[in-house]
This record gives structure tokens, sequence and C-alpha cells, in this order.
């Protein structure tokens, strides 16, 4: 059964956003001093070994396989290392690996660009300008209309295909994100080609194409290699598509459905606190859950402290709600299933007016 959501009393009209950072700074100070903060390179060090000793596993295994259709059951772990492998690409992204930047920037690379496809730098910009205005129709990323639309504003004017994908959204969520892995290689290929891409300077394009291209040429010569050409193309969509769909189940629940700071005449004068945690959503689990999400479920305490290690969000949380209670502010988390419920049932709000205006025009 789907859990309720939990949270904590909503803010008194007396505790309204405050400026600043005069609420963050306490938890802050609190989880500093906790060292959660500090780096965990033995952890990941572990993590990264792992996922690289599955991803050759399963390359060796494919090899020595041969041409066989069986071939295709091997594209379910290698979708779930790829997952593991965007993990650690995000994490490195945020400091979260090490503070040393250039061996946060390798890291990255190395999972991003190599291992996935994906341009480490496209993913940072668009990622950091998430994280810095989270769930704001004008300035988030992530919910500007795309293929997706996210408040009834957007939806005006889609007609056609866009019109058929916006009415029927939450039923046809999980569908498309399978479309997410090769959207994500295809943004990165973009943004290396564009000459407004986010690239500071030439060598570092250069570098992030040269390890696109690797990656491209490694996985089809590594396909090619241990499979007929039809068995290859069939692998290939299996592995992706498999791929979006757990990158779409870890990022659908975080921000869907709650707050957007544009909908507040205060809402660009929210401080830090109040802006991360008003805006995101918790998943609650155990161990299981933190491994299949990589960590964002927690995804209040990753927002609040994009630095902090993965293993450490889970310690952070008591404190994390605490404070809030202590303010008044929602903490929002719900259960796993719960999640998408709250997210599907919101993208299928958004698609209601077009829903009506269809029902109601004449044949």
């Amino acid at each position: 059964m789907p859990q309720a959501t939990a949270t904590a009393p909503a803010p008194a009209p007396s505790a309204r956003p405050r400026r600043g950072g005069s609420e963050f700074s306490p938890l802050l100070r609190q989880v500093r001093e906790q060292g959660l903060l500090d780096h965990r390179p033995g952890w990941y060090a572990l993590d990264i070994g792992l996922t690289l000793l599955g991803l050759g596993t399963v390359a060796a295994v494919l090899l020595l396989a041969g041409p066989t259709w069986w071939s295709l059951l091997l594209a379910v772990p290698l979708a779930v290392l790829s997952a593991r492998a965007a993990f650690l690409a995000h994490d490195a992204g945020h400091a979260q690996i090490t503070a040393e930047r250039g061996a946060g920037r390798a890291i990255q690379l190395l999972h991003a660009n190599l291992l996935l496809g994906m341009s480490r730098e496209w993913w940072n910009d668009k990622h950091n300008r998430h994280h810095a205005h989270p769930n704001h129709l004008d300035k988030d990323p992530d919910v500007a209309a795309d293929v997706l639309v996210f408040a009834e504003h957007q939806t005006a004017g889609r007609t056609g295909l866009r019109g058929f994908l916006t009415r029927h959204q939450a039923l046809l969520f999980f569908p498309l994100t399978t479309l997410e892995a090769l959207a994500l290689k295809l943004y990165g290929v973009q943004a290396v080609l564009a000459k407004d891409g986010p690239y500071r300077t030439r060598r570092e394009r250069l570098t992030e194409g040269a390890l696109l291209l690797l990656h491209f040429t490694g996985y089809a010569a590594l396909l090619l290699t241990a499979l007929t050409p039809a068995q290859a193309l069939a692998f290939a969509l299996v592995h992706q598509m498999l791929l979006g769909l757990h990158l779409g189940m870890a990022f659908a629940p975080n921000h869907k459905g709650m707050e957007r700071p544009d909908q507040h005449e205060d809402g660009d004068s929210w401080g830090h606190l109040r802006r991360q945690v008003l805006t995101s959503r918790n998943i609650r689990g155990g161990a299981l859950t933190d491994w299949f999400l990589g960590g964002l479920n927690y995804q209040v305490e990753h927002h609040l402290f994009p630095s902090m290690p993965r293993p450490h969000l889970r310690l952070a949380q008591p404190a994390v709600r605490a404070h809030c209670r202590a303010l008044g502010i929602p903490y929002t988390e719900t259960g796993f299933t719960d999640s998408y419920r709250q997210a599907l049932g919101h993208l299928h709000e958004v698609g209601a007016g077009l829903r009506e205006e269809r029902a109601g025009r004449p044949e």
C-alpha cells in the first residue's frame, strides 16, 4: 500500500522567509560539526571500483557468449551499472567525491563522457541552474516546457503531437523516460557542436568531444564484435531504454508537484533553506532504496548540501527534519510508490485543461 506523505506543519504567517541565510546557518554549523561535509574517498573508491569491475565483467561475458539472442539478457545488468556510473558522475559534478577540482573533473569525464556518452559540462551547466532555482519555471531548466509541461500556462498553444503528449503526459511518462538516456547523449553532442555551448575553452570542448567519440566508437565496436548487427541494434535499444527508465525513476519524484517559487510573490526572496526544502520531496526506504535511487531519495538534504557525500545524506536527515520542524517549514517525505503517484498526479492535472478543451470541441 502507498505510504502517506508526511510533512511538518505549514509555516505560520509570521514565519515567512527571512532574507539572507540566517535560517540555514545554524543547520550548516551543526552538520559541519558532525563531520557530514567531510569527504569519503574510501567509500567512493570502492563504489567506483565495483562499478568498473561490473561493467568490465558484463563486456567480457558478452564477448565470450558470442552472437546469441540470449545475450540481450545482459542489457539488464549493463543498464543498472550504467546508472551507477551516472550517479557517480552526478556526485563528482557536485564535488562530493573529492574537493580537488582536477581529480573531480577527471572522475566525471570518465563516468559521464567516456562511459555514458554524456557531456560533463553541458550537464553541470544545466544541473547547477536547477539547484540554484529549483522548480522555478523561469529559471530552472528542468521545468521548462519541452516534451512534458509542468504548469497550466505552459500548455497554451500545444496542438498536434505536442498537444497529444500533454493531454496524456501522466500516462506516457514512464514510456517517455525510456528515451532519457538517448536524449542525454543527443544534448551532449549538440552542446559540443554548438558555437555557444557551455565550454570555457576550446581545449575543454575538444576533450569532451574526443571522449564522446571514443564512447560511441567503443560501444559500437563492442556490440558489433560480440553480436550480429541485428542483435547489436536490439541490445543497444534495450540497454538504453532500461537505463533511461532507471534514471527517470530516480529523478522523477523529487520536485514534481512541489512548491514553485514563481507562484509566490516573495518566492525570489526565499533564503537557501526554504528554497530547497519547500521544492523538494524525499522518498522513504532502506538500503535498497538508497542504492537504487543513488541517494537522490534524500532530495531535501542533497539540495541543502550539494557537496555532501552520498553516504552522509541519511545521517544528516534527522538534523534537517528537526530544524525544519522547529521553524515550522514543511519537510516532505513519502513512500516510494506514493512519490510517483504524486508526481504523475501533478502531470495529469496540468494536462486537464487540454483534455477538457478537446472533449468540448465539436467533431
